[in-house]
């Protein structure tokens, strides 16, 4: 039987849980004064900033430039605390991001609030939720075995692979899970998340490397630059096929696909395992409610939860859609408030 962490359940539970204040449809947290710019910007992640995504994104700006009759421009970036700094300053007022990169916003800037956030395949928020996982590569996974079930003991001295230290499913959650499960043990009593950040002889892991991007955490464990690395199933979705096992349990056997672009061009054919996964509540479209006027906040999230655009294929894409996006039918956007985010708050405690 699937064992369920803590963490997961708690994170499970506050799905259902849709409460607080905060939500960027309210009038009382963005004033009706507020002047649009002339220009929409709209910053990513470095994880959907890449051509893949082109279309994807080209399409979310279209809807919105028609909702408001205002140019939308992508901002493309490198890295987390770019995207976070863009959204909280207002020099973006719009972004895609993980909750953790939106909690650092937020915290940086309460005008930033979550505007929607895309839903489970039930078309609500109770399983909106993607998985941050431990991956290995195929051939070495016995040695994260007990039996027949997967553990993490071993992880402990070997080289490890984070996204970014403002990534939800490549630090937070991973981190907070290994440090629950090792601090058990009276060798790691005292373990915490800070010291899963560098690597050496008297640390947790005997290196410590940064992808910059989900996509760049699993070429660094396929290039065998890491031995375990952390990566959500949202990002690299596009790039791999379930190969045998369940879905983001442990167990299951990923390929690259013969077809993937780059950066797994030249990696196709090699495999993964997942070793540990935990759901991760979905990341929202946030938006910068002093930099943007309410009345242009309501056209976009009008236009977002809107029929048109739960249909618009470019959007959401169906089951073997030509085009390569971030979400996926029958999903869509939902209003969603700050309290959602919590649970992501609560890792750092």
């Amino acid at each position: 039987m699937k064992k369920v962490t803590l963490l997961a359940l708690a994170i499970i539970l506050m799905l259902s849980l849709i409460t607080g204040c905060g939500s960027a449809n309210s009038s009382s947290n963005s004033g009706t004064d507020v002047k649009d710019p002339e220009v929409i910007t709209f910053a990513w992640l470095p994880n959907n900033a890449s051509d893949d995504f082109k279309d994807a994104r080209a399409e979310i700006c279209k809807v919105i430039e028609k909702a408001t009759g205002i140019k939308v421009v992508d901002k493309l970036t490198t890295d987390y605390a770019i995207t976070v700094e863009a959204l909280a300053s207002g020099n973006a007022q719009l972004a895609f991001v993980g909750g953790e990169s939106y909690v650092e916003a937020h915290k940086k800037n309460p005008k930033v609030l979550p505007l929607v956030v895309n839903s489970g395949d039930s078309g609500t928020l109770k399983d909106a939720m993607y998985y941050s996982r431990l991956l290995v590569k195929k051939g070495n996974e016995d040695q994260y075995k007990s039996g027949s079930d997967y553990v993490i003991d071993n992880i402990a001295g070997k080289k490890f692979s984070f996204v970014s230290t403002s990534s939800t499913s490549g630090f937070k959650v991973p981190s907070a899970g290994i440090v629950s499960y090792f601090s058990k043990q009276d060798k790691w009593k005292d373990l915490k998340a800070e010291d899963l950040l560098q690597g050496g002889s008297d640390k947790f892991f005997s290196q410590v490397i940064f992808g910059g991007s989900h996509q760049l955490s699993l070429v660094n464990l396929l290039t065998d630059k890491s031995d375990v690395s952390a990566v959500d199933d949202f990002d690299v979705v596009n790039y791999v096929d379930l190969t045998s096992g369940t879905d983001n349990t442990p167990g299951a056997v990923y390929t690259v696909k013969k077809d993937a672009v780059d950066p797994f061009s030249k990696l196709a054919g090699t495999q993964f395992v997942v070793i540990k996964s935990t759901p991760v509540i979905n990341a929202p479209i946030a938006v910068n409610t002093g930099a943007l006027s309410q009345k242009t906040i309501d056209a976009i999230t009008q236009v977002l939860t809107s029929d048109e655009v739960t249909k618009n294929e470019k959007i959401f894409l169906p089951k073997d859609s030509k085009y390569k996006g971030m979400f996926k039918a029958p999903q869509r956007f939902l209003t969603t408030e700050d309290a959602w985010y919590n649970p992501i708050r609560e890792l750092s405690k």
